[in-house]
Parts: structure tokens; sequence; C-alpha cells
């Protein structure tokens, strides 16, 4: 029951509940593979009628379509970084992390979570400026992110892309989900890892090790970390006025991290400890947690990080995800 391309209806699927759409994901690569077209031609229209299939069927859902590319090189890199993301997606659940619906490989690879329609961490600050977020609620993001990557971690899986960009946000706004495991690997590979990185502005400690071809390990996501919780609090772009590959080099080389002066002391101590340039001194996420916890239980509600200052209401925000390749 297979095809030229080797597509089957065993091996399309690598999981999903109930057996929903196994038949139309087999009669659409039976049909593609029939037709006399150029391969990426193929690609394209099965990518735009399982878009079509899903969102009927399933239209509470998300779905990441992966394009495979063209070079046998290009396609071995996109589809081996694809069986990272679904294995490791599948392995842990946790309700700061996207929930994992199902995937498959053929005729297109296509992972599929649950939908959030709060958009990107990214979006929602961009919305607030040039206001701060207020503390309590910056300091609740920080610990949800925390809860994700402690979960990520207790299971051996290094993030390395760590950003507002992969952060997600719930319909109401109050509860963020980390996303994109594209880049995630597990700590007992990482000898094997390359200078393939996320954003460098928030990566730079992963670039100077990989640089450096030194072994790393789940310590890079503190780093990652402490530049989003400086982000959060400030509402700001770190290292602004520079680009992300100047950022990474200043942080990297000339060990150069954003100003944690105005910072409330215990504040200031979690993000200096989380970007130290020694891995083996930052905290893990248990510790950032409790760290956390203890500086939320000190403020009082609706403390600003800064003074105050009026400014027109924010616009709300709503809409799709559209899940993309990350830009680097």
């Amino acid at each position: 029951m297979g095809s030229g391309n080797g597509f089957t209806q065993e091996q399309s699927l690598v999981w999903t509940p109930n057996g929903w759409s196994i038949r139309s994901f087999f009669l659409l690569g039976q049909r593609l593979e029939k037709e006399r077209m150029p391969k990426c031609t193929r690609e394209k229209l099965a990518h735009l009628l399982l878009l079509t299939v899903f969102q009927i069927q399933k239209p509470e859902c998300c779905y990441q379509i992966v394009q495979r590319g063209e070079t046998p090189e290009e396609i071995a890199k996109r589809e081996a970084r694809f069986g990272r993301e679904v294995a490791m997606l599948s392995r842990v659940q946790h309700k700061n992390l996207v929930k994992f619906i199902g995937a498959c490989k053929e005729p297109v690879m296509v992972i599929v979570t649950e939908l959030l329609l709060g958009g990107t961490l990214r979006k929602y600050l961009v919305n607030v400026r040039p206001r701060c977020l207020d503390m309590r609620v910056a300091i609740g993001f920080a610990l949800d992110i925390a809860r994700a990557m402690e979960c990520l971690h207790s299971h051996g899986i290094i993030h390395r892309d760590l950003k507002p960009e992969n952060l997600l946000l719930t319909e109401d706004h109050k509860t963020v989900k980390l996303a994109d495991f594209g880049l995630a690997r597990e700590e007992s590979l990482t000898e094997m890892m390359t200078a393939e990185t996320g954003t460098y502005r928030w990566m730079a400690q992963s670039y100077t090790e990989t640089w450096r071809k030194k072994h790393y390990t789940h310590k890079v996501d503190a780093y990652s970390f402490a530049i989003v919780l400086w982000e959060l609090i400030h509402n700001k772009l770190p290292f602004e006025g520079m680009s992300n590959l100047q950022a990474a080099y200043a942080a990297a080389f000339k060990n150069v991290r954003p100003s944690a002066d105005d910072l409330p002391e215990d504040l200031a101590s979690i993000v200096t400890l989380c970007w130290k340039e020694d891995p083996n001194a930052r905290p893990n996420f248990t510790q950032i947690i409790q760290m956390l916890l203890h500086y939320l239980s000190t403020i009082s509600p609706h403390e600003p990080v800064v003074p105050h200052r009026t400014f027109p209401s924010d616009r709300t925000l709503s809409f799709h995800r559209s899940l993309q390749e990350p830009v680097h």
C-alpha cells in the first residue's frame, strides 16, 4: 500500500489521536504521485490541499507546514530538524509548553499543535510600548517561561532558541507557552552540535561556545532567559543600536551585557547570575523559579518597573500565529 516515493499509510503519521486524517494524507499522497508535474509544484499543491483538509477537520489547531528545500543537503537538514522537533514535542508535556497534537511526514511535513490566539510575546510587548509591563505581569510571564524550561531540562532537552518570537500567549494574555523546538537538542548529543543557532541577540553565549568549538550544556538557555527577562522588565530590545551579529560579538568576546543598574536588587541578581560568562556559574531553572517567587512575594500588586507614564490605551491584540522558520 505504498507509492513511488515510499509513502505508506503506516509511515505517513508519526502520531495522531483517534486516527484522524490518516485517510486524507494517504489518498492525497497517492493522487499527487500520479500527476505529471515538477516535484516542487506537487509539494506546493500538497501544502495548499492539506491546509484545506486540516482547517475543515480541525479549525482549532495550528498547522506548521515545513518546506523540504531543493538541494539534497537542505532536504536532509530540514528533515532531521523536523524529526527532532516532533520527537521532542511528543515526549514532553507541560502547561507552559505548546500542546503537541500530531504530525505527518508525507506527502509534506506537517506539525499540528494547539492554536494560541494571544499571538507571540514579541507582538504583545510591541503593542504595550512605550509603557513597561506591570511588574507582577512581567514576573508572571518569566515564571511561565522558567517552568517550561525546567520541564525541558528535566528531560535532558536544550531549547537553544529562547526568545519572544518563540513564546506564545493564550487568548486572555495571562499565560505564556514555549514553542518551536526546531533547534532543540538532547544534552547527551551536544558534542555533535554545529554553529546552527537561533537569533544571535538572545543566543550570544551558545554562539561563542560553538565558535570556540566548546561542548555546551543546558546553561546556554539560562543566558537566553536572562536576556528575555531583561526585555520583559524594560520592554526594550536588548543591545539597542546593534545588529544581531554585533550584539552577539559584543556579548561573546567583550562580555558586554545590557545594563542592570536600574533594576531592583533581587532582579538584578537574577539576570546577572543567569548571563554570567562562565556557564557553570549560572543557576538552573529550579533555582531561577525560586528566586522569582521570592521576589514576587516582596512586591505589592501593580508595581511598575519604572515610574508610570500615561499613554493612549493599547490596541487589542488577537490573531492567528503562522509558524515560520526562525529568522537569523
